[in-house]
């Protein structure tokens, strides 16, 4: 929609889908608009200690300027919206999750004696996001997108139903490895790499929100209405 009509009660997934430009301000404030798109802003906003006020009008002024970036994929053809998510999300994370996981081992090797509690437990949870991420991509690409390609989206329940799952249990993961980073914020007197490490992370949970907003929001709901 051109001009969003948005408060506080209206679900961030819903806002995400017809403004895209509202992922900026939820990625700024670490708001869940994937998994936790059914949320009323408000409710969101509470939960991440942020003024919704304050959202509301960063919302506005954000909208208010026109990007390329700011495309709609809420009507657009599914065969787009999948290429959309293959090209800018699935391939990306073929060679990004081999290089979180590298530096990720070497964080965990060289200064694990620093914070032994919580770079054991970063590593541990990347660990486990990269094997079910890239299990899920498979599953998603093997056979969920090639039946809503085909035009068998309204019986692809069950598949959708195991990818929701799973992509609940992304969000979970994301929010453990924000926690135990500090929302990425690196500790005083850290390396580079452990610096790259934050910020590699700090991406990767970006893109995941809005390839899960993407899925989760537009492309499942539009498949099973057939």
């Amino acid at each position: 929609m051109q001009s969003p009509d948005f408060d506080k009660s209206t679900p961030v997934g819903r806002l995400a889908a017809a403004a895209p430009l509202a992922t900026r301000v939820f990625a700024r404030h670490g708001i869940d608009f994937c998994c936790g798109g059914g949320v009323p802003l408000g409710q969101a906003c509470e939960t991440r200690g942020v003024a919704v006020d304050a959202v509301l009008e960063e919302l506005r002024a954000e909208l208010r300027e026109p990007s390329e970036d700011g495309r709609s994929w809420d009507g657009a053809p599914l065969p787009d919206l999948i290429e959309h998510i293959l090209q800018t999300y699935h391939r990306p994370l073929d060679e990004e999750l081999p290089r979180i996981e590298a530096m990720a081992r070497k964080v965990h090797q060289v200064h694990g004696d620093k914070d032994p509690e919580r770079l054991a437990k970063m590593l541990a949870t990347f660990l486990a996001l990269k094997a079910d991420l890239e299990q899920h991509m498979q599953k998603e690409e093997q056979i969920l997108f090639p039946m809503i390609r085909s035009g068998d989206g309204a019986m692809a329940s069950g598949p959708v139903g195991v990818m929701e799952h799973e992509h609940e249990e992304a969000g979970g993961m994301l929010r453990t490895l924000r926690s135990v980073t500090d929302d990425y914020v690196p500790p005083e007197g850290a390396c580079n790499t452990w610096r790259a490490l934050w910020h590699g992370l700090a991406d990767l949970e970006r893109a995941l929100h809005e390839h899960i907003h993407l899925e989760n929001n537009i492309l499942f709901p539009r498949a099973l209405q057939g």
